[in-house]
């Protein structure tokens, strides 16, 4: 039985959905057709959004149109749920300096910088290193960049393989550490502790009595970097796109999209043509 804060939903299920590319182009604001839509949603089911980015990305992201996305939201993840929120009340966080330790983070973070003034690249800009509460985002060409020059960036990189190639070189450089690396949006990767990828969040939710918890994301792929793509198949590894761990998981039902409006529209079919 669900949860009595959340008995008056008709629908005994709950919804989560990756930011970029799913509820907004990348690091763009939601549209007004999709805020609407979350607000019909939201009277029929749980609604959540579970992100890598920060809080702070993220709300920016989504609240508009005069939303406050923690309030718009049942449930916000950000950092994949090692940021949590609950009816906007912040829950139980987890430290990645706690976990790995200041001197194993400080090699990291040194290789990787000596790595990145090594590489050759046709743009940099800057903040090629964010370091947030659950986990290190490294963008090769730098997180200060305009929309086109990710744009451009995103292409270089599905020919050449920036992204892959210099996870390829952590994952053997750090296999000690226990860390997983994901590669998602357009232009960074991810570095987090093994296990707290975006089904972190789950831990959350499961308790909540939920008859089903539905995930819509695009980056839910499972690929080989020896296929030229992003998949490593060991250890430490790439599972694939970052949203792939939730979409495969037992206890979610994963729906892949290929944008905002994809999302909208399977939403639609699924929980509000009735």
């Amino acid at each position: 039985m669900v949860s009595a804060e959340f008995a008056n939903r008709p629908q005994k299920k709950l919804v989560l959905f990756d930011v970029d590319d799913t509820l907004t182009r990348p690091r763009q604001p939601a549209t007004t057709e999709m805020i609407d839509l979350l607000r019909k949603l939201k009277d029929q089911v749980v609604i959540g959004f579970v992100g890598g980015s920060d809080l702070v990305k993220i709300t920016d992201q989504l609240s508009v149109h005069g939303e406050n996305a923690l309030e718009l939201f049942d449930f916000g993840f950000a950092e994949n749920g090692l940021i949590a929120y609950k009816l906007g009340k912040k829950q139980a966080s987890q430290s990645f300096i706690n976990y790995i330790g200041e001197e194993r983070y400080k090699k990291l973070v040194n290789f990787i910088l000596h790595y990145l003034a090594d590489l050759d690249l046709p743009i940099k800009r800057g903040t090629f290193l964010e370091f947030r509460n659950g986990m290190v985002n490294v963008s090769p060409m730098g997180r200060n960049a305009t929309v086109d020059e990710r744009n451009e960036f995103a292409a270089y990189d599905k020919i050449h393989k920036i992204r892959a190639a210099f996870v390829e070189v952590l994952r053997e450089k750090f296999a000690d550490y226990g860390l997983t690396y994901t590669i998602g949006g357009q232009i960074s990767f991810d570095v987090f502790p093994n296990g707290w990828d975006k089904t972190y969040c789950l831990r959350f939710v499961e308790q909540e009595g939920f008859d089903e918890i539905h995930f819509f994301g695009d980056k839910t792929y499972e690929v080989s970097l020896y296929l030229g793509l992003y998949k490593f198949l060991s250890d430490g590894a790439i599972q694939g796109g970052n949203d792939y761990e939730i979409f495969t998981d037992a206890r979610t039902i994963g729906h892949s999209v290929k944008g905002p409006a994809d999302t909208m529209r399977i939403c639609t079919e699924l929980f509000l043509s009735s």
